[in-house]
């Protein structure tokens, strides 16, 4: 096989679009000297988003498009520490029953809403019952078995599950899936409608100004903020910039300061590793590990066949794409849990179908799937979710790859919405290919790949037409043991058995690359650094 970058490259098109720079985005950044180490206040930061917000509501769409805009405005409950360990929030203790059943929070005091009313237990109620339970994306998997939340004073919330609930999972879930909205501003509306969703209130270290739909995003300090003398930047701006090119010369030009998760172009983010101005870093997305994935739709008779499954694995080279198109970024995944979950990761795992094109001719004869007159074994269809640039880059070289054993493949080009309605609601595929983000457990945003019973259509859940009792039940039992080591015994037992089924495939493991100009200080200092709410951080003038 001779496949190269160049022949990838001009494989694969790419249609971008240059949005024009504002005078209002040009705000000055820090003001004044200061010494090395003391906080500045004042200045503008200014942040690349690479795509569009339909929303900017966390508590209702759990995206790291979201969260990078309104983690500054909402904020969750608890959040991460730079070791990846759970700290107040919102929330500024908890306990559990010794069932698991009962969870008790208590609340944080004396903190207000944008609009000045108080924060309550009542707005936690609503939210967990209402929005996280009934709307957010993996939120309704985690909190499926939540039955009530009491409120027994203005500053505790007890969540009751009618299943046990162990309290790391449920910990590690709401520095994600733990963001609150105000009730006062969303009960008996239509929650999906309300204004709010786009002109966001909270109560975070800064407030919405203004959302120009394809231009910007703006917000600004709030003074009544809960942290004494905090935040200490003056404003936020979020660029929407979806050129690639163009969002790295704002970088290189000082329009823009901060670029996260891995949204500029591979090249460039390779070749800014030895600009003097920025630091290109994985360093605060401990957190936020993700995978290159194929998704593979068991309506295909073909495709439900596990020697044709294994085949498609042993056809790619993964570590050579990752060398190769990913500027070494990544390894090649060994399960569903990454091996940075080291409270879950199984012990000795390695790849389960590592590249062997005999092996992966060899199966597919087997299987009854022999090459005919031209070659050709079958032909499939090839739906991919692009989230990013590399996504398009493994669609191609997945094309050319199994070419090279006789199986054509059909690219078919939608745009994003396009293709998570192609995948998960119309099921027009036969195999696709996007991006997996792990969330510090397997229960948050993993096991609901592979969990039967996901709401038709709802996105980067099972809608493979593939289910498995034992599956289903191991995830269960899993998700509902309060004793850590038997939980981590659950998860190895399912990872055998889903690389043993091979439902889907977690083909790499990556990080999310930020690039920032080295005079945002103060910065990736937690696990979900450009998730969190940035009220610490300051500009050097």
């Amino acid at each position: 096989m001779n496949i190269t970058r160049r022949r990838l490259l001009l494989s694969t098109a790419a249609v971008t679009a240059t949005l024009p720079f504002t005078s209002y985005l040009s705000a000055a950044q820090g003001t004044g000297a200061t010494a090395a180490g003391t906080p500045v206040k004042g200045g503008t930061l200014s942040v690349h988003l690479a795509s569009e917000q339909r929303i900017l509501n966390s508590a209702l769409r759990a995206s790291t498009g979201v969260y990078i805009v309104t983690s500054k405005i909402i904020e969750s409950l608890v959040d991460l520490d730079a070791l990846g360990n759970v700290v107040p929030q919102l929330a500024t203790g908890w306990q559990t029953s010794p069932d698991g059943k009962r969870i008790t929070f208590t609340l944080r005091q004396g903190v207000k809403w944008h609009d000045g009313k108080p924060f309550t237990a009542s707005d936690v109620q609503y939210n967990a019952l209402e929005l996280w339970k009934k709307h957010l994306n993996y939120g309704t998997a985690v909190q499926q078995y939540l039955e009530t939340v009491d409120t027994p004073d203005d500053h505790t919330v007890v969540f009751n599950y009618s299943r046990p609930m162990p309290i790391g999972l449920l910990l590690r879930a709401l520095a994600d899936l733990g963001y609150v909205v105000p009730r006062h501003i969303y009960e008996n509306t239509n929650v999906l409608e309300n204004p709010a969703n786009t002109a966001p209130i909270g109560t975070g270290p800064f407030k919405f100004v203004q959302y120009e739909r394809g231009q910007y995003i703006v917000a600004t300090r709030n003074p009544d903020y809960w942290r004494e003398g905090q935040p200490y930047i003056e404003r936020i701006v979020w660029r929407i910039i979806t050129d690639k090119s163009a969002a790295t010369a704002a970088l290189e030009t000082g329009q823009v300061q901060l670029s996260a998760y891995s949204q500029l172009s591979l090249a460039d983010l390779d070749r800014l590793q030895r600009h003097p101005d920025f630091e290109v870093t994985p360093r605060g997305s401990e957190g936020n590990i993700f995978n290159n994935t194929v998704e593979f739709n068991f309506r295909r008779k073909e495709i439900a066949d596990i020697r044709v499954r294994r085949a498609i694995a042993h056809a790619i080279d993964v570590p050579f794409f990752i060398e190769n198109f990913l500027y070494g970024q990544g390894k090649p995944a060994t399960g569903i849990i990454p091996s940075t979950a080291t409270n879950f990761y199984p012990a000795n795992s390695k790849q389960p179908y590592p590249f062997d094109r005999k092996k992966a001719e060899a199966l597919l004869d087997e299987a009854g799937y022999r090459r005919q007159a031209n070659g050709t074994r079958f032909t499939l269809k090839l739906v991919q979710i692009v989230n990013g640039e590399d996504v398009p880059l493994f669609a191609t070289f997945i094309q050319q790859s199994l070419a090279e054993v006789g199986i054509k493949v059909e690219i078919a080009n939608y745009d994003y919405a396009g293709a998570l309605t192609a995948v998960y609601k119309e099921h027009n595929f036969d195999i696709a290919t996007g991006w997996h983000q792990y969330r510090g457990d397997p229960a948050v945003s993993t096991t609901v790949w592979l969990r039967s019973g996901s709401p038709a259509g709802a996105p980067w859940t099972n809608q493979y037409g593939w289910q498995s009792d034992a599956i289903d039940k191991l995830i269960d039992d899993a998700a509902s043991e309060v004793d850590p080591q038997k939980r981590r015994e659950l998860y190895a037992t399912l990872v055998a058995q889903v690389n043993e089924q091979f439902p889907v495939w977690f083909a790499t493991e990556r990080q999310f690359l930020t690039v920032i100009n080295k005079k945002v200080k103060n910065a990736l200092n937690t696990a979900r650094w450009p998730s969190s709410s940035w009220h610490d951080t300051w500009l050097e003038g």
